[in-house]
Formats: C-alpha cells, structure tokens, sequence
C-alpha cells in the first residue's frame, strides 16, 4: 500500500545505497520545506526556450507561483520568457543569477545537457529545490556529485522524465512488483529513434535532423542572439558550427550531450529501473560500430547485469536504439511496436510503451484479476515538485532515484566508447577492468567553470 504523504519513502532512499557516504547523508537529511509564509513560492527559470520554455509555462500557471528570475543564453528565448513574466529579473549567466538568490525559493533548469549539473550544484548549496530536466547530469562524476549534494541540502528535487508521473507507468510497476508474470530475468527496452552518427543515406532514411560524420574543422558565425561563450559553458572552446545548435543537434557530440541513451534512456529505462527496483549494474556490455570520438551512435545495444536485490534474483537490461532491436522482437514472437519495455518472467510477459501495456500471451492472461492500485496517481510531474516543495507529498523522481538511474545510462555509453565489457564497482564508482576514468567525468573543465 502506499506510504502516508509526510512518511519519507524507503524505495527513494534504497537507491542511495550506491556510494555509503550518501547514504549516511540522506537517512540524516529531512526535506527542507522552503515555501514563503504566504505560500508563494519564488522561483527561478534557468533555460526558458524550447523544453524550457514548457516547463516554464507548466509551472508557472499554478497560481501560488511567482516567476522572479529568468536566464538564457540565447536573447530571443529571454525576451519572449520576459514579455510573459515582466516582473523576472533577467540574466544571460546564471551563474550571476545565484550572486543574489536570498528571494528564491525554488530553481526550474533547462539548459543543454552538458550544463545541467553547473546550473543545479549551486542551488543545491545554496538551499534550493531544484527540478531539472533530463539528464540530470552530462557523465557518472556528475551524477554522484548531484545525487550527494541534494542529500545533503534536504531539499525537494525533480527530475523532469514527465512519463514517469503516467497512469500506464504506474499500472506497469504495480504489475511487476505483484508478480503477475512471476520472477522476472530479464526485461528488454528498445527505442526506434536513429539519431547520431550514420551516413547521409541513413540520416534521410531516419529523418534525423542533422547528417554530420565528424567534426566541423571551419567554424561560422553565431547568430547575433546567442551568447556562444556561455552556451559552451564547460566544455573547451570550439568555434560555433550549425551542426551544434540549435537544440537537439547537440545531443549527438560527446561533449555535450550522450546521444539517444542519456535522452531516450531517461524514460524508458526509467520504467525497467523503477518496476525492477534496480540500483546499480555490475557489469556492462555495449554492441555496435566502431566508437566516433566525438560523435554518439544512431544505432546501438547494450546489456547490463544486476545482482540480487532483497528477494529480488539477479536479472539482466537490455537497450537497443535504432536499428537494433531484441530478436524475439525481430521473430514477430511479440506486437511490433515501434518502442517498448518487455518484461519476460517465468510465468509469462509483459509489454509496455508510454501509454498503453498488454500481458503475454494474450490467451494466458484472459481471465486475470489485477491487483489493486498501490501507486497513487500523479497530479502531474510538474505539480507533484510543486505540491513537495510546500510540504505536500513526494516527488516520483527525486535526485535519490534519478541520480542513479542517469549514472547506469551513462554507463551503456561508457561501455561502448570503451569498446569492451566493463566491470563496474560502483560504491568507489570506478571500473576494474580497464582504465575508463575519461569516460566517466570531464577531465578539463574550462577556466570558470567548476562544481566545486
């Protein structure tokens, strides 16, 4: 049954148990309540165009919001946020936005991938909630640092994987959390987006929105609206290029973002992570072509191997985006949906998109009694932030949850870069079989630009 609103959730916490030093934090750390005393609730809006600007526009229409800051580095995106809200101080840095915060109580962050852990650690140190889009963070390091830093501020976080505040989403865990379809070995999840890199041919095919096979070696010249500098944030200086900007073209380069699987990987594996209570995989394998250094693949696989959890036995993940796809998928033996989530247990299966789900074979389940809801229903992933920062329940993806959940996407990445199966010991978040420590952080920020 569902815990009572003010019982702090003990599955939340479980995930913390990754790295020991979070976890002394986060049994010490009550949620710190900061709404004002008229229950208004100040909030700053990093990254307001695009995804931002619909959460912006999401949050922003509860009436107990006060919209007192607004940041981005492309000058359109702000002025069209300011003409809405002309009371918001504006900002292009935020890093300027947090030199004077005494008046917010709350940060909304949208910025690009690469950026989202700069925006969100001081707000985190300065007391803030925080809700942040995914991914929560561009690499593993990141991740850790973030997930500690909200444990130790107390504060109210969300990640912003909207699917995850769904009825289906909900109807799905329940499902295999009852055993519905009994011990669950493995659980299979493919997307059908091929973005990234592939030739011309194939991006056409694809309907990506960009075809580039490497590295621009001539720059351009940025619109007179974008802020390049600021928009690279930490990344080294390169000269700008159309191939990077507008968003999402930048998802496809390492240095900004990790392609589908961070992107896509945020909401899919998110119900396979959620239903199967997994934390963090012991090993890692990755299937595809020969690894680009600067650009993510269109098409990819990769398995991750979980120990047992509880009563839980040990079980396999598997992604595939693009092009790959699981082989009782490509024998027909299921529905040809175009992306998924398979459950397969040893008393039958159970197959899941974002909005709709079907236990396998149809025949076996014709007469099954499904268990009584135990989730509560989301008031909506946005308003459930809202409702946690005035005291009033529990987010569904507080940075306890998600902190891990986007270090074991980053660690499909991780795996095929490096190009050979990693063995992961995550308490000293470390792989043990190789050298990979490059591809699990930043190695050079550039000057300026620093998480502390």
């Amino acid at each position: 049954m569902p815990l009572p609103a003010s019982q702090p959730n003990p599955s939340r916490r479980r995930f913390l148990t990754q790295a020991a030093a979070v976890t002394a934090i986060a049994a010490s750390s009550p949620i710190k309540v900061r709404a004002a005393a008229n229950d208004r609730m100040n909030i700053a809006f990093i990254g307001v165009g695009g995804r931002g600007g619909g959460n912006l526009n999401s949050v922003a229409k509860d009436p107990s919001v006060n919209v007192v800051a607004l940041c981005d580095v492309n000058r359109r995106n702000l002025e069209k946020a300011a003409s809405q809200h002309p009371k918001a101080r504006t900002f292009e840095d935020f890093r300027k936005l947090y030199d004077d915060a005494n008046d917010i109580d709350a940060v909304v962050i949208s910025t690009s991938e690469h950026t989202h852990a700069y925006a969100t650690m001081p707000a985190l140190r300065l007391g803030k909630h925080v809700y942040c889009e995914k991914p929560l963070t561009h690499n593993v390091y990141e991740s850790r640092a973030i997930t500690k830093a909200a444990a130790d501020a107390g504060v109210v976080t969300q990640m912003g994987t909207q699917i995850h505040a769904t009825s289906n989403y909900r109807r799905v865990v329940e499902l295999v959390q009852s055993g519905a379809i009994g011990n669950v070995g493995e659980v299979h999840t493919w997307v059908g987006r091929a973005w990234g890199l592939q030739s011309p041919e194939e991006a056409k095919a694809n309907r990506d929105i960009v075809s580039v096979q490497e590295m621009p070696t001539e720059g351009m010249t940025p619109p007179e609206y974008l802020n390049w500098d600021l928009w690279l944030g930490p990344a080294q200086y390169r000269p700008f290029h159309e191939v990077y900007f507008p968003g999402p073209k930048w998802y496809r380069w390492w240095d900004f973002g990790n392609g589908t699987m961070s992107d896509l990987g945020s909401h899919w594996n998110d119900l396979a992570y959620w239903a199967m209570k997994f934390d963090a995989p012991t090993s890692i394998e990755a299937f595809g072509d020969e690894p680009h250094p600067e650009i993510a693949p269109a098409s990819m696989s990769a398995v991750y191997e979980y120990g047992a959890r509880g009563d839980l036995p040990a079980a396999k993940h598997f992604w595939y985006q693009g092009s790959h796809k699981p082989q009782i998928w490509k024998d027909k033996g299921i529905p040809q949906w175009g992306s998924g989530t398979l459950f397969i247990g040893d008393k039958g299966m159970l197959l899941s998109d974002y909005s709709k789900h079907v236990l396998l074979p149809e025949a076996d389940f014709a007469d099954f009694k499904r268990p009584e809801p135990f989730i509560a229903d989301s008031p909506g992933h946005h308003q459930e932030w809202i409702n946690a920062c005035k005291g009033e329940g529990e987010t569904g993806s507080p940075f306890s949850y998600a902190g891990p959940l986007t270090e074991a996407n980053h660690l499909g990445n991780v795996a095929f870069r490096a190009g050979q199966k990693i063995l992961w010991d995550s308490e000293a978040m470390k792989i043990t079989n190789m050298d990979g420590e490059r591809f699990l952080r930043r190695m050079n920020p550039r000057d300026g630009w620093s998480l502390g």
